[in-house]
C-alpha cells in the first residue's frame, strides 16, 4: 500500500513583489488560471510575458524614486 503524500502549504507573507505579479497576471487575465492550476500551468510565454512587464515596472518605479 503506497500513502498518499500531501504537501502542507506554510502561510507565505506576500511581498511587494509578489504582489505585482498577482496584479499583471489579472491585467493580463492570467489570474482565473493561476488560481485554479497553480503558476506552473503558464506557458513559457504567458511566464515571459509576465516577467518583461514586471521589470519595466520595477525599473521605471527605480527611476521615479531617483
Amino acid at each position: 500500500m503506497s500513502q498518499q503524500k500531501t504537501r502542507d502549504k506554510k502561510k507565505k507573507f506576500l511581498t511587494e513583489y509578489d504582489l505585482l505579479k498577482m496584479e499583471i497576471a489579472k491585467e493580463l487575465g492570467l489570474w482565473e488560471q493561476i488560481e485554479k492550476e497553480g503558476w506552473e500551468s503558464l506557458s513559457n510565454a504567458a511566464c515571459g510575458r509576465v516577467g518583461g512587464i514586471m521589470s519595466r515596472r520595477m525599473r521605471e518605479k527605480r527611476q521615479q524614486s531617483e
